[in-house]
């Protein structure tokens, strides 16, 4: 049985860990140099690491990507025959990750390297209940046949206390406001149970593939319009379990009640569901599918009432941006899907009303979504290496003991 050690032990691996994701791919002698640490101490974690499954060891010409740093840190500590090189394992799954939508419910064993797009192994409905939920989990586990798991990362819609696992308010999924959602999956697998919110599960998928981000809002349209901010390479953190409802700010004029109890919320306007009604309300027939209304933007451009939903949302992105001092937008999810032209539009529409761009530059960039990443990041970060708590962990097992340091 492998201990993480005290809080100083733990904070060596979790920057070791970060730099070999930057780096992708790096001896022990090239991580040492890149942390400026001695190798037989860069070594050890590398081996501590490596017991627990959170590394593998690979050929030099295997796996990921290889960065400047690497090659120059490796360039100059190789002497005589290369060591075997590390990497995140991707050999083995180590979490369960669920993505808890509206309508669908995701899941997927997941290593510690993770994919730069999500890849979902197994979809199931949504009901609206809970014992609906519990019983379309029982139909999936059947269907994956990893079963230790150092944890169950799941992905969640709404108002959600991460701390306590506790959703206070989900506009579309309103049945999760009364249950524990972490008892109810532990009724189907044995591990410990991490909830996140939706948004910050993207922010962070973004940032464990693209390490070089670390001042950004993302913006994610789907169902519904959230945000999430990564400043200084961390996680905007907030007192209240509240942040990035860039969704239920209310547009002027707009008469739409909306899920949360208001109405006129810009997501009513700019969420999948508002942007086919208003296609339906504009032409006078129902817009049968999200394929149908891109097709209908490809040919008949951007009309005024897709121009007013769309420069409604870019004023609130920009609104967040002045707030927040930052100048980086990554936008994910449905308006991603349309035609180029409408990212074009809604990115002009963002610079105009940021602040920052009188002065530099504002940039805005469309991306995928990357929530099994996020998932992962926070595995790593609550599950395996954690600053609050100390876990036991058997090589190749779920954690057998949780608790508090």
């Amino acid at each position: 049985m492998v201990v993480i050690p005290a809080k100083m032990g733990r904070i060596n691996k979790r920057t070791l860990l970060w730099r070999l994701q930057r780096m992708g791919v790096a001896s022990r002698a090239g991580l040492a140099k890149s942390l400026g640490m001695s190798h037989p101490t860069a070594g050890k974690i590398a081996d501590e690491l490596l017991e627990l499954g959170v590394l593998e060891e690979v050929n030099g010409n295997d796996g990921a990507r290889r960065s400047d740093v690497t090659r120059t840190a490796e360039s100059s500590a190789r002497m005589g025959r290369p060591g075997r090189m590390l990497r995140l394992n991707r050999s083995q799954a180590r979490f369960l990750a669920i993505q808890l939508g509206v309508s669908r419910t995701n899941l997927a064993a997941l290593p510690v390297g993770a994919d730069e797009e999500d890849r979902w192994a197994v979809e199931v409905d949504t009901p609206n209940s809970a014992d609906g939920w519990v019983r379309e989990l029982r139909k999936a586990a059947v269907k994956i046949t990893a079963k230790d798991f150092w944890g169950v990362l799941m992905s969640v819609p709404g108002i959600v206390d991460e701390r306590s696992g506790r959703v206070w308010f989900s506009p579309n999924l309103h049945w999760t406001e009364t249950v524990e959602l972490a008892g109810l999956i532990q009724q189907v697998w044995s591990a410990p149970v991490v909830l996140v919110q939706e948004e910050r599960a993207l922010a962070l998928g973004h940032q464990y593939l693209d390490p070089q981000s670390e001042d950004f809002l993302l913006v994610d349209f789907g169902d519904g319009v959230g945000g999430a901010a990564i400043l200084a390479g961390k996680l905007h953190e907030s007192p209240l379990p509240l942040s990035g409802e860039l969704g239920h700010t209310p547009v002027l004029g707009n008469q739409r009640p909306c899920g949360c109890g208001a109405v006129g919320c810009v997501e009513t306007l700019v969420s999948t569901g508002g942007l086919l009604l208003s296609s339906a309300e504009q032409h006078g027939r129902a817009c049968e599918s999200w394929s149908a209304l891109c097709a209908t933007v490809k040919r008949n451009g951007i009309e005024p009432w897709l121009s007013a939903s769309l420069d409604a949302a870019a004023s609130v992105i920009a609104g967040a941006l002045n707030v927040l001092g930052l100048n980086h937008v990554v936008v994910t999810g449905s308006l991603t899907e349309l035609p180029s032209a409408v990212m074009d539009h809604v990115s002009a529409a963002i610079v105009k009303g940021a602040v920052w761009a009188r002065f530099g530059m504002v940039k805005v960039e469309a991306a995928p979504r990357r929530r099994a990443a996020g998932l992962v990041a926070v595995g790593l970060d609550r599950v395996v290496l954690p600053m609050a708590r100390v876990v036991e962990i058997s090589p190749g097992l779920a954690p057998l003991r949780t608790q508090v340091a």
